[in-house]
């Protein structure tokens, strides 16, 4: 397998209600890319959340007692806290000054998904899409390919961040080998490998942090289309051995 990631260019400025995937199609255009139906665009979350005005302002919040109680222990601003906790099922663990949250997605991620970076630079803050497999179908649909959106997540036990997928559509999520025998001809039992995690970690390395580039096209992945979801990968309760 030859994997092409390729990170694209020309991406603007995205503004609440602007068409995301007619602009993706047209900065892939002008940046000389097509797609191909085996292709698949990974996009941040950012951009998308950005498209569907998933963007609050903190003066226009007002925080609960609850708010100001975790805003005082963990060193925030009380509004910001008021919105994390509003996109929050259950907060898991307050740590100096980081607030580890399981979201309404199920996703478990710090504040929530609530993100003050790139957005204007004053007292806005970026809420995760409402559902994003079914932000990444539209765009799958206008750009006739696979879809893959992401967001930088921290990882227990281990320094640094890494962009996984919180949205899917068309992409198997996993890469199964349960079944199949390896080299020394043993069943393997347990392998089944989180596919669209990786090529999220991937694009995220191709896109970068601070280079305007909120999406890339993934070229060379095997893969074959189905009604995939990302709940396909959040594991269950009943199989947590942490929480």
């Amino acid at each position: 397998m030859n994997l092409e990631i390729q990170a694209i260019s020309g991406v603007p400025e995205i503004t609440p209600g602007a068409n995301l995937g007619e602009i993706l199609q047209q900065a892939l255009l002008e940046s000389g890319m097509d797609t191909l139906p085996t292709d698949i665009v990974a996009v941040t979350q950012k951009i998308v959340s950005k498209a569907e005005g998933r963007i609050v302002q903190l003066s226009q919040i007002d925080p609960s007692p609850d708010a100001h109680a975790i805003g005082r222990q963990c060193s925030k601003d009380p509004r910001l806290v008021e919105v994390i906790l509003q996109e929050s099922r259950r907060i898991l663990r307050i740590r100096g000054e980081v607030i580890i949250c399981e979201t309404h997605h199920g996703f478990i991620c710090a504040n929530a998904g609530v993100d003050r970076s790139n957005i204007d630079g004053g007292d806005a803050v970026s809420l995760l899409p409402r559902d994003p497999d079914r932000s990444a179908r539209q765009l799958a649909h206008r750009l006739g390919c696979g879809i893959i959106v992401t967001d930088t997540f921290g990882r227990p036990w281990r320094d640094g961040l890494l962009d996984l997928a919180i949205g899917i559509a068309r992409v198997p999520p996993l890469l199964d080998y349960r079944g199949q025998l390896d080299p020394q001809g043993y069943p393997l039992q347990a392998t089944a490998l989180a596919a669209v995690d990786a090529l999220a970690a991937a694009a995220g390395l191709a896109m970068g942090k601070v280079s305007k580039t909120p999406a890339a096209r993934i070229r060379g992945y095997a893969w074959t289309e189905t009604a995939s979801n990302i709940q396909t990968l959040l594991r269950p309760y009943a199989k947590d051995l942490f929480l």
